[in-house]
């Protein structure tokens, strides 16, 4: 798998007013299920984010769902089983991470397991904290088509 989107790009992606909307877009635009992914999770979170943003007029949740639904088109989508779950969050619990920590290191286990070489993501310093070995690998999208 080549590259790996979080969900602060996919939720960027959907938003037209976001200020990286457009390299954002452009990166979902690129991706195909063959060489781009994202963990499941990120479909509660997507679902979550967009029909709570305070636009008018609010997102229903008709569209939200067509927002997933894009979501599944161009992603492959990577699950965490109980096991590969419950240690995650024991490792970040061992590193002294809390809160929505979690749920970040959840989708960088989902990059593990689907062998991305990019994960994008617009909270580098987060990720990176949580996986200095991935140091090199999680980067930010660039909105003139090319990737860093």
């Amino acid at each position: 798998m080549r590259d790996f989107l979080d969900t602060s790009v996919l939720v960027a992606a959907f938003v037209h007013t976001h200020v990286h909307h457009r390299a954002s877009v452009e990166l979902l635009a690129s991706a195909a299920p063959e060489h781009s992914a994202c963990g499941v999770h990120t479909l509660a979170e997507v679902y979550a984010t967009m029909t709570a943003l305070p636009v008018q007029p609010m997102i229903p949740p008709e569209q939200a769902m067509l927002f997933l639904e894009e979501i599944r088109n161009r992603l492959t989508l990577v699950v965490l089983n109980e096991e590969e779950y419950f240690d995650t969050i024991r490792k970040t619990a061992e590193h002294g991470f809390t809160t929505g920590r979690v749920y970040d290191a959840l989708l960088l286990q989902c990059a593990v397991k689907a062998k991305a070489q990019i994960i994008y993501t617009w909270n580098v310093k987060h990720f990176q904290a949580l996986a200095p070995h991935l140091a090199d690998r999680i980067r930010k999208p660039l909105g003139d088509g090319r990737k860093i």
